[in-house]
């Protein structure tokens, strides 16, 4: 313990070395038009907060140098299989580049999950979506600021941690300053700031959302794609966090029939690793096929979940952590799937996969997550802005009759305090940036994040729900 603390001090105070204060990054930040302003469009060079790709690269070889060097490299947090150097750990190969494209062969898919036992007094931060939202991650870093749980990039607190619910890039004109800051909250405070993998952390996907036309329309040829690119095999797809025997899974899509935390919840470690492996779907299937409800939702199901490996986030199918969806309302099917995109888990379903994935020694209680947005308002979005940007799935005062109502008919009936409890088998999404086309679209001009406050028995878990305003 002494010695990961030690480590944890030096390679912070080594990596900040000439880098930029928080405040002379956020003055930088806010030169820069918004989103909303640039409506498309890159901000001119001029205005850049980040005016050589260097200074990214430097952060980006550092944070490199800490998955090669910190908790994610000792075999002991590994249970299980422990990742090669040569492939897991080495930065010059790629699974998503051909070997035709780089000088070496490509490697494999190897998504992992991470646990992270906590104090009982924990208090941990969550938001969801950024796509290139710069001003409204500053905002919730300037509130935190203000409170006292960060000095500059540093955490003040002992029993503070954060966790970021994915999708940091694409759809947005500073993926790259938001990037930026992420590592650097990372590099500042290794074992207290976690990054967990979204759909959009995956380089066939930044291709075609904007990240990589991004980076280079702002820096040319000097923009690494394949660096970028690997960064994200250091995020965890899934994250359980928790204390004791209690734990949330925090990820960015949904659920994951295939894959169980078992003994990496029952492991002695407080933070350890294990690689997915093979996905077992057919297995939860078999034990689970009723909770599927009619017979065509059984037959979809049968069809749809199957083992394999992944080879790449969608090949050959959809890894769910990343991906799949949940139904807003209860009432719906228990498991549908949606054209183009993934999976939709009801609540009897989701209930089954977490009692899988759950033993007396390692209880999964509720998923914490993102990624259900739409650019439209739909029944989703008018639920996120109507509970202030975190929405409970499956309430029970949520009819049927609602399931189109506008936001201010459900800000009447949905769960909207500041502070609320977290039921058993409860499913939370949290909103998107607010200066993003999300924002645009669905008209809300309020940023959303929330502190879950730990405790020895789960039934005394509260999440405060905080609204800070954007600049636009």
């Amino acid at each position: 313990m002494l010695a990961g603390l030690l480590f944890t001090l030096a390679f912070a105070a080594r990596a900040e070395t000439g880098w930029r204060s928080f405040e002379d990054w956020r003055a930088a930040c806010e030169k820069s038009p918004s989103n909303r302003a640039l409506n498309g469009r890159l901000p001119p060079r001029a205005l850049l907060p980040l005016a050589q790709f260097a200074e990214f690269e430097a952060v980006l070889q550092s944070f490199f140098t800490l998955a090669q060097t910190g908790a994610l490299s000792r075999a002991t947090n590994w249970i299980g299989s422990v990742p090669s150097t040569n492939s897991f750990f080495n930065v010059s190969r790629a699974y998503f580049f051909p070997p035709a494209t780089v000088q070496t062969p490509a490697i494999p898919f190897e998504p992992f999950a991470q646990k992270l036992a906590l104090p009982a007094d924990a208090e941990v931060y969550f938001r969801g979506d950024l796509h290139g939202d710069i001003r409204s991650l500053l905002a919730n870093l300037t509130w935190l600021n203000e409170q006292g749980f960060l000095r500059g990039f540093d955490i003040a607190r002992t029993n503070f941690h954060m966790v970021f619910l994915g999708d940091f890039t694409d759809r947005g004109a500073y993926g790259v300053e938001v990037l930026y800051t992420l590592l650097r909250l990372k590099l500042a405070n290794p074992g207290r700031v976690f990054l967990v993998r979204g759909n959009h952390e995956e380089a066939a996907m930044q291709s075609r959302y904007g990240f990589f036309q991004e980076g280079q329309g702002k820096y040319g040829r000097e923009f690494n794609a394949l660096k970028i690119g690997r960064a994200s095999d250091f995020f965890p797809v899934v994250l359980y966090v928790g204390t004791g025997t209690n734990f949330l899974q925090c990820n960015h899509g949904g659920m994951e029939p295939g894959y169980r935390p078992r003994t990496l919840l029952e492991s002695s470690v407080s933070t350890g690793f294990q690689l997915l492996g093979p996905l077992q779907q057919q297995r939860f299937l078999t034990a689970n096929l009723e909770v599927f409800g009619d017979a065509e939702t059984k037959a979809l199901a049968r069809a749809a979940l199957r083992d394999f490996q992944p080879l790449a986030p969608t090949d050959p199918d959809v890894l769910g952590f990343m991906w799949n969806d949940f139904t807003v309302q209860n009432g719906g099917a228990e498991f549908a799937r949606d054209p183009g995109r993934a999976y939709v888990y009801g609540a009897q379903a989701t209930a089954a996969v977490l009692r899988s994935a759950s033993s007396p020694a390692g209880t999964v209680r509720a998923v914490f997550r993102a990624h259900q947005h739409s650019t439209v308002p739909n029944p989703m979005m008018r639920r996120l802005v109507a509970s202030r940007g975190v929405f409970r799935h499956w309430q029970a005062t949520d009819a049927a009759s609602l399931l189109d109502a506008p936001v201010e008919s459900l800000r009447g009936v949905l769960e909207r305090g500041e502070v609320r409890s977290i039921p058993a088998n409860s499913v939370w999404t949290f909103n998107v940036g607010t200066d993003s086309m999300y924002g645009t679209g669905n008209q809300f001009d309020f940023d959303s994040f929330a502190l879950l406050r730990l405790a020895p028995e789960f039934s005394a878990w509260q999440l405060r729900v905080v609204n800070v305003p954007v600049k636009f």
